[in-house]
Protein backbone atom coordinates (compact mmCIF):
# COMPACT_ATOMS: atom_id res chain seq x y z
CA UNK A 1 0.00 0.00 0.00
CA UNK A 2 1.38 3.93 -1.09
CA UNK A 3 2.50 5.39 1.56
CA UNK A 4 0.62 9.61 2.38
CA UNK A 5 2.24 11.99 3.82
CA UNK A 6 1.07 13.54 6.62
CA UNK A 7 0.34 17.43 5.90
CA UNK A 8 2.55 19.39 7.07
CA UNK A 9 2.79 23.07 8.94
CA UNK A 10 6.25 23.68 8.18
CA UNK A 11 6.84 25.91 4.75
CA UNK A 12 7.71 23.85 1.63
CA UNK A 13 11.63 22.70 1.86
CA UNK A 14 13.00 24.71 -2.05
CA UNK A 15 15.65 23.13 -3.79
CA UNK A 16 19.44 25.45 -2.98
CA UNK A 17 19.22 26.53 -6.99
CA UNK A 18 15.78 28.16 -6.51
CA UNK A 19 15.03 31.78 -5.39
CA UNK A 20 14.02 32.79 -2.06
CA UNK A 21 10.04 33.89 -2.05
CA UNK A 22 10.03 37.28 -1.08
CA UNK A 23 6.85 37.95 0.97
CA UNK A 24 5.49 41.32 2.27
CA UNK A 25 2.25 40.21 4.73
CA UNK A 26 3.25 39.70 8.32
CA UNK A 27 1.05 36.29 8.08
CA UNK A 28 2.74 33.14 8.38
CA UNK A 29 2.90 30.96 4.95
CA UNK A 30 1.13 28.04 4.54
CA UNK A 31 2.07 24.85 2.64
CA UNK A 32 0.53 25.85 -0.72
CA UNK A 33 1.13 29.57 -1.82
CA UNK A 34 1.14 29.87 -5.46
CA UNK A 35 0.12 33.34 -5.75
CA UNK A 36 2.07 35.91 -6.75
CA UNK A 37 4.02 38.34 -4.72
CA UNK A 38 1.51 41.03 -3.51
CA UNK A 39 4.29 43.59 -4.31
CA UNK A 40 2.35 43.02 -7.89
CA UNK A 41 -0.36 45.05 -8.44
CA UNK A 42 -3.80 42.73 -9.26
CA UNK A 43 -5.52 44.51 -12.64
CA UNK A 44 -8.99 45.34 -12.45
CA UNK A 45 -11.66 42.45 -13.47
CA UNK A 46 -12.97 43.30 -16.75
CA UNK A 47 -16.37 41.54 -18.43
CA UNK A 48 -17.68 41.77 -21.79
CA UNK A 49 -21.56 42.00 -22.28
CA UNK A 50 -23.73 41.57 -24.55
CA UNK A 51 -26.60 44.43 -24.22
CA UNK A 52 -29.37 42.12 -26.34
CA UNK A 53 -32.79 43.45 -25.07
CA UNK A 54 -33.69 47.25 -24.22
CA UNK A 55 -37.10 47.13 -22.03
CA UNK A 56 -39.50 49.56 -23.77
CA UNK A 57 -41.14 50.60 -20.90
CA UNK A 58 -38.25 52.13 -18.93
CA UNK A 59 -36.94 54.04 -22.20
CA UNK A 60 -40.62 55.76 -22.66
CA UNK A 61 -40.29 56.71 -18.72
CA UNK A 62 -37.01 58.12 -19.31
CA UNK A 63 -37.36 59.51 -22.71
CA UNK A 64 -40.80 61.61 -21.07
CA UNK A 65 -38.78 62.85 -18.16
CA UNK A 66 -35.98 63.77 -20.21
CA UNK A 67 -38.16 65.88 -22.99
CA UNK A 68 -40.77 67.23 -20.20
CA UNK A 69 -36.87 68.97 -19.26
CA UNK A 70 -36.25 69.76 -22.42
CA UNK A 71 -39.78 71.29 -22.87
CA UNK A 72 -39.06 73.81 -19.80
CA UNK A 73 -35.80 74.38 -20.67
CA UNK A 74 -37.40 75.40 -24.05
CA UNK A 75 -40.16 77.98 -22.54
CA UNK A 76 -37.15 79.63 -20.16
CA UNK A 77 -34.94 80.25 -22.85
CA UNK A 78 -38.00 81.71 -25.00
CA UNK A 79 -38.66 83.66 -22.19
CA UNK A 80 -35.32 85.02 -21.94
CA UNK A 81 -34.59 85.81 -25.43
CA UNK A 82 -38.17 87.93 -25.75
CA UNK A 83 -36.94 89.58 -22.51
CA UNK A 84 -33.54 90.50 -23.62
CA UNK A 85 -35.46 91.59 -26.79
CA UNK A 86 -37.46 94.22 -25.31
CA UNK A 87 -34.51 95.24 -22.91
CA UNK A 88 -32.50 95.91 -26.21
CA UNK A 89 -35.18 97.99 -27.73
CA UNK A 90 -35.38 95.48 -30.71
CA UNK A 91 -39.56 96.06 -30.56
CA UNK A 92 -39.28 99.82 -30.50
CA UNK A 93 -36.78 99.97 -33.53
CA UNK A 94 -39.31 97.46 -35.18
CA UNK A 95 -42.15 100.08 -34.87
CA UNK A 96 -40.19 102.71 -36.05
CA UNK A 97 -38.85 101.11 -39.06
CA UNK A 98 -42.34 99.89 -39.57
CA UNK A 99 -43.80 103.93 -38.95
CA UNK A 100 -41.31 105.10 -41.30
CA UNK A 101 -41.85 102.60 -44.43
CA UNK A 102 -45.71 102.67 -44.30
CA UNK A 103 -45.88 106.24 -43.86
CA UNK A 104 -49.42 106.84 -43.76
CA UNK A 105 -50.87 106.85 -40.51
CA UNK A 106 -48.45 103.57 -39.27
CA UNK A 107 -48.25 105.55 -35.77
CA UNK A 108 -51.12 103.09 -34.67
CA UNK A 109 -48.93 100.14 -35.64
CA UNK A 110 -47.32 97.69 -32.66
CA UNK A 111 -44.90 94.80 -33.18
CA UNK A 112 -45.57 93.64 -29.64
CA UNK A 113 -49.17 92.83 -31.01
CA UNK A 114 -48.06 90.46 -33.48
CA UNK A 115 -45.55 88.81 -31.09
CA UNK A 116 -45.89 89.77 -27.71
CA UNK A 117 -44.78 87.47 -25.23
CA UNK A 118 -48.42 85.91 -24.33
CA UNK A 119 -48.39 84.75 -28.34
CA UNK A 120 -44.72 83.62 -28.17
CA UNK A 121 -45.22 81.74 -25.04
CA UNK A 122 -48.42 80.19 -26.23
CA UNK A 123 -46.78 79.12 -29.61
CA UNK A 124 -43.58 78.08 -27.51
CA UNK A 125 -45.95 75.62 -25.41
CA UNK A 126 -47.84 74.01 -27.99
CA UNK A 127 -44.44 73.09 -29.49
CA UNK A 128 -43.05 71.71 -26.43
CA UNK A 129 -45.89 69.49 -25.63
CA UNK A 130 -45.38 68.36 -29.61
CA UNK A 131 -41.80 67.66 -28.53
CA UNK A 132 -42.61 65.91 -25.95
CA UNK A 133 -44.90 63.71 -27.48
CA UNK A 134 -42.73 63.17 -30.30
CA UNK A 135 -39.72 62.46 -28.40
CA UNK A 136 -41.53 60.25 -26.11
CA UNK A 137 -43.02 58.33 -28.78
CA UNK A 138 -40.04 58.27 -31.60
CA UNK A 139 -37.43 56.76 -28.00
CA UNK A 140 -40.29 54.15 -27.42
CA UNK A 141 -40.21 53.17 -30.79
CA UNK A 142 -36.36 53.32 -31.22
CA UNK A 143 -36.60 50.82 -28.26
CA UNK A 144 -38.84 48.50 -30.01
CA UNK A 145 -36.60 48.59 -33.10
CA UNK A 146 -33.37 48.30 -31.11
CA UNK A 147 -34.94 44.53 -29.51
CA UNK A 148 -35.83 43.84 -33.07
CA UNK A 149 -32.28 44.26 -34.52
CA UNK A 150 -30.46 42.64 -31.43
CA UNK A 151 -32.60 39.35 -31.92
CA UNK A 152 -31.12 39.71 -35.15
CA UNK A 153 -27.78 40.54 -34.89
CA UNK A 154 -27.03 40.28 -31.11
CA UNK A 155 -26.97 43.77 -29.87
CA UNK A 156 -23.90 45.90 -28.49
CA UNK A 157 -20.98 44.55 -26.96
CA UNK A 158 -19.74 46.29 -23.79
CA UNK A 159 -16.72 46.01 -21.80
CA UNK A 160 -17.43 46.88 -17.94
CA UNK A 161 -14.41 47.07 -15.72
CA UNK A 162 -13.41 47.84 -12.07
CA UNK A 163 -11.75 50.78 -11.42
CA UNK A 164 -8.99 50.61 -8.33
Amino acid sequence: MPRVASPSTAPPQRPASAPAAVSTSSAPETATTSAPPAAASPRPRRARLRIVRVDPWSVMKVAFALSIALAIVTVVAVTIVWAVLGAAGVWDSINSAMASILSDNASDFDVTNYVGIGRVLGLTMIVAVADVILITAIATLGAFLYNLVAALLGGFEVTLAETR
